[in-house]
């Protein structure tokens, strides 16, 4: 914690580091309150960084130092500076070997960053600046060291992992043992990882594409040995198919996965050794929706694919953090995409990008994908970096095709393998591998904010010329006034009015016709011409949602119908669907403020009604379109958030819904509800995802035999699935004993099982209906609650405050206060997520009058609260600020 401000850390200050570490020796002695740490570090001068013998300079927080040697001279204390933040070292030559001895409190380490003992376990979590938690050293990722680790602990550890390959075992006086682990590529600090625990595994083998037999190793503890197969499975799909479409091969000997009950984030790409939270890798029928099954399989695919986006090619400082997360999100995506269904994985993705991305983009921690600045890195963890700088990557690959970006991709780890690279490098080799010029592109790295595309059309049916002109432009964000005009990719194509594809003859083209094209927007205002258009056309934008852009243009309901309809694109009759449910509920809203009583658009319940009935679509698809635009994703279209008009149109808009198709979802459900085993692959899941959305629905309308359909789905599912489908729907619509019953019955019947708990938890604290504040607090008492686990913390306070729009946004802003109180206690134990809890307090200037108010003093009051944690004050602080 601390009193003053914390420092801002800005990318145009970057330097070389002053000295490198050829090679990294760690000695554990493993002790819960008091672990001894013991390192010897090759040291040299960098040639890069300047002439002259500079102090070194090594990074430690909350360590015990108890020694300091250079080339075997132990050093006295006047020999160095140590600090709270870590060692200054004079020195007087090139090259030297440093050992240092210190002592840390795994135990007490409540933040889970560096080494800390998870339900008895140790693990780490070095990323992003960890490992100076650990021991003392240059912690930053341009510095790469070959790192061997010696683990020392009682026998009743009987698992010692850490990175790279086993090179030795033994015993040490008999009641302790120790393993040697040697990683033979050299990386930065953040990937080293160590795990200490009672354990089982899972093993397999995979044969790379070179013939090479690797070691597949899953480790969790014994309860769910039985719920690692979805992952192995999920890791070998994933191995494969890196090979097949990037050509890369896995490097070393052995592969493991270990599951944490306690981690801050999904997952950590440690080389060789990746440590997850056990709900992103523990699956089983019974106990793990089908989200769960595609989500396990997306993020053991990413941690993998870091094995070359993010391992053996590094990013030169944490302003280029995107280079390993955004293009390993879309590498991750593409990889889901093939395995499952790309239309609803794109769905899937860019509802989340609009919903929380986009009100990332216009608040007040906006950053650009490549930040320019930061004071806890920690924070930037992000959406932008994440999604949208996956965003970015999609785009180069739109503009250059498969084969050209995978030239580039090509060039991009062979000119970088065992390196700290930039995102300069990263478009360099896309440019230098297909011969083409994206320095206008770069803008996408440097400028922050969701660009808007306000799109115009003109048709001159004598001439049969067809003229789209578009105009660009980006909001203001903080630091960033004015912004220059972005390289955007557009594809687009052109429907006839029976819905038949148009020819696209660009003006003067001498291609050929084609369907569809991809129009790179480069200037504030262009005009696209195409000839030979036999008949007004109807535009399809931004198909397969080519750039994360807002796109303004003025449909009609039946141009959307016809959208909706027809488009060859999925994802674009999706978003149609959405368009068409956004001006409807946009209407009902000003309804609601005006006094007029509330009347749904027949468009809208014609269009579900003719989706409902249209044959050949996939369910999944069918069950996007019929699901209405959440109330947060109401609020990020909203000049201003009024939240009661919004959970007043939406509330409306669903019950008008269910009951004007209730016999077509009733139908529906009924023709999904078979018995047949449970298998998660893509066509059953799109069955079981369509055959739920229609219950829920139909139980919207509170009827009995809706009601009696959940219950009797509750009490027979073979499958977590349906089993928390059918709950959900209870829960959300019925306050009666019948829901209290299942509740009680579903814990009474998991309580051993953390992940389902947390499942459990999530949906009392989404319920509309049940997720009162009384009822949020009463499951904080609640025995299964634990403040310091960051799964149960997210179950409750973050369901409540992102998923449960309706109760908590109550007028007399008690949540806000709520959720105010619970982020100061949070920063007391684990900053990061006291950080992340606190974010939609930070939209409150956009909010109408009253809530906006009770959400800037609960933010005050967070601020007034003491000593903050440079992850909370600098959220905090930034959303404060009233320019």
């Amino acid at each position: 914690m601390r009193d003053a401000q914390p420092g801002t850390v800005y990318l145009k200050d970057y330097r070389q580091p002053d000295y490198l570490v050829d090679s990294t020796r760690l000695r554990f002695e493993l002790e819960p309150n008091a672990t001894l740490v013991q390192s010897r570090l090759k040291v040299r001068r960098n040639p890069a960084a300047g002439e002259g013998l500079p102090p070194l300079k090594l990074d430690g927080v909350n360590l015990e130092l108890l020694s300091v040697a250079m080339d075997g001279a132990p050093l006295a204390a006047a020999d160095f500076t140590c600090h709270d933040e870590g060692l200054s070292i004079p020195v007087d030559r090139a090259e030297f070997t440093l050992e240092i001895c210190n002592r840390i409190d795994p135990e007490g380490n409540t933040s889970l960053e560096g080494l800390y003992l998870s339900n008895g376990m140790y693990c780490t979590q070095c990323e992003a600046e960890g490992f100076r938690k650990i021991t003392y050293y240059p912690d930053r990722p341009d510095v790469l060291s070959k790192f061997t680790a010696t683990i020392i602990a009682p026998r009743d550890y009987p698992i010692l992992l850490s990175n790279g390959n086993e090179v030795e075992r033994g015993e040490i006086d008999g009641d302790r043992h120790f393993v040697t682990w040697e990683d033979p590529f050299a990386k930065p600090a953040y990937l080293f990882a160590l795990v200490a625990g009672r354990l089982e595994k899972v093993e397999d083998r995979f044969t790379t594409m070179s013939g090479r037999e690797v070691v597949l190793q899953i480790f969790t503890e014994p309860k769910n040995i039985h719920k690692c197969a979805h992952a192995m499975a999920s890791l070998k799909a994933a191995m494969r198919w890196d090979e097949e479409v990037y050509g890369r091969e896995y490097d070393l000997d052995i592969f493991m996965i270990v599951a944490v009950d306690h981690f801050n984030m999904g997952a950590m790409e440690n080389k060789g050794l990746n440590i997850f939270n056990s709900a992103c890798v523990l699956a089983s029928p019974e106990t793990a929706t089908d989200a769960a099954f595609q989500r396990i399989e997306s993020i053991v695919a990413h941690e993998y694919f870091h094995n070359w986006s993010g391992n053996r090619v590094t990013c030169r400082d944490w302003f280029q953090l995107s280079l390993k997360e955004g293009f390993t999100v879309f590498r991750d995506a593409e990889f889901s995409a093939d395995m499952n269904s790309r239309a609803v994985k794109r769905i899937e993705d860019v509802s989340m990008l609009r919903t929380a991305q986009f009100a990332e983009d216009a608040g007040p921690m906006s950053h650009p994908v490549r930040p320019d600045s930061y004071m806890e890195i920690s924070n930037f963890y992000t959406l932008t970096v994440y999604e949208k700088g996956a965003e970015v990557v999609r785009m180069i690959h739109t503009l250059l095709g498969p084969e050209g970006f995978r030239r580039g991709s090509d060039l991009y780890f062979d000119r970088h393998d065992g390196s700290a690279a930039t995102c300069e490098d990263f478009i360099a080799a896309m440019e230098d591998a297909n011969g083409v010029e994206l320095q206008q592109f770069r803008r996408w790295y440097s400028q922050a904010g969701t660009p808007i595309l306000e799109i115009s059309d003109d048709y001159d049916a004598k001439q049969q010329r067809y003229v789209l002109t578009v105009r660009q432009s980006c909001p203001p964000t903080p630091g960033q006034p004015e912004k220059q005009p972005f390289h955007i990719p557009l594809k687009m194509g052109l429907l006839g009015a029976d819905g038949s594809a148009l020819p696209l003859v660009a003006e003067g083209s001498s291609e050929g016709e084609i369907n569809e094209r991809v129009l790179e927007i480069t200037e504030a205002e262009q005009s696209f011409t195409f000839e030979n258009i036999a008949e007004q056309p109807l535009p399809s934008l931004l198909r397969g949602f080519s750039a994360p852009v807002k796109v303004r243009y003025d449909y009609t309901p039946a141009q959307l119908r016809l959208l909706m309809r027809a488009d060859r694109d999925a994802f674009n009759r999706w978003d149609a669907s959405q368009r068409l449910a956004f001006g409807a509920m946009a209407q009902l809203q000003r309804d609601f403020r005006a006094g007029i009583a509330l009347q749904l658009s027949s468009e809208l319940v014609e269009a579900y009604r003719s989706v409902l009935q249209q044959e050949g679509l996939d369910p999944a698809l069918v069950a996007e379109m019929l699901t209405l635009p959440s109330a947060q994703t109401l609020a990020e279209e909203a000049e201003t958030i009024d939240a009661e008009a919004i959970i007043a149109a939406r509330k409306f808009a669903e019950h008008t819904l269910a009951e004007a198709l209730y016999d077509e979802l009733l139908a529906t459900y009924r023709r999904l509800n078979h018995d047949k085993p449970y298998r998660p692959v893509a066509d059953d899941i799109a069955e079981r995802r369509l055959k739920n959305t229609a219950l829920a629905y139909l139980c919207v309308t509170e009827r009995k035999d809706a009601l009696a359909l959940a219950e009797a789905q509750f009490v027979a599912a073979t499958n977590m699935t349906d089993s928390s489908a059918a709950l959900a729907a209870l829960v959300n619509r019925a306050d009666d004993q019948c829901a209290e019953a299942a509740l009680q019955s579903f814990y009474e019947r998991w309580k051993e099982d953390d992940q389902v708990v947390d499942l459990w938890l999530g949906l009392q604290s989404s319920s509309p209906q049940r997720g009162t504040l009384g009822a949020v607090r009463a499951l904080m008492l609640h025995p299964a609650f634990e403040l310091t686990n960051p799964n149960r913390v997210r179950a409750v306070l973050g369901t409540f405050a992102n998923r449960n729009f309706t109760q908590f946004h109550q007028p007399d802003g008690s949540g806000f206060h709520f959720l105010a109180a619970q982020v100061i206690a949070l920063d007391k134990l684990n900053p990061q997520i006291a950080a992340r809890l606190v974010t939609p307090l930070t939209r409150w200037k956009k909010y109408r009058t009253g809530p906006r108010e009770a959400m800037h003093a609960a933010l005050q009051s967070v601020m007034a609260s003491g000593q903050l944690s440079a992850d909370l004050y600098e959220v905090v602080s930034k959303s404060l600020k009233t320019d």
